[in-house]
């Protein structure tokens, strides 16, 4: 957070315009995967692979480049202040996709078996940021459980 505090400082005093730094939809969908994967401070390699799994499966990529994907998400996150920063530029996308992105963010927190508070919680919020119902964040958490 205060390497992100203090690159907005710095871009500020450089005289650059920030409204203008946008990033692709496709690093945002992997930063809010990582988000979640990393939210309880342990990520596991089934959650690691989870997250391959539905950045190639999402975004149509193949593994060498969600694993570059990856890399660079990990890194954007460091820089982020908020989950805003991902979902702004994702609320164009279509109701349904949106939805699935909700699902697959689920599926990264259930990889290991477990759903922590803190994963639920950034799930949660990101769910509300990108404008998903209440009832489909609920829909698409109870569709990855009955999966497990």
């Amino acid at each position: 957070m205060f390497n992100a505090i203090t690159s907005l400082f710095k871009q500020l005093l450089d005289g650059q315009d920030l409204s203008q730094q946008k990033q692709s939809p496709n690093l945002a969908i992997a930063c809010l995967l990582s988000e979640v994967a990393g939210a309880d401070y342990q990520t596991d390699s089934k959650e690691q692979e989870a997250k391959l799994h539905l950045v190639q499966r999402l975004l149509g990529l193949n593994e060498a480049e969600a694993e570059s994907l990856i890399i660079k998400a990990e890194e954007q996150i460091k820089q982020s202040a908020s989950l805003y920063d991902f979902t702004s530029q994702l609320r164009e996308l279509s109701q349904e996709t949106r939805f699935e992105l909700i699902k697959a963010m689920w599926e990264v927190a259930h990889a290991d078996g477990e759903i922590d508070p803190l994963e639920d919680a950034v799930i949660r919020k990101a769910s509300e940021l990108l404008y998903v119902d209440h009832h489909q964040f609920i829909r698409a958490k109870l569709m990855t459980a009955n999966k497990q």
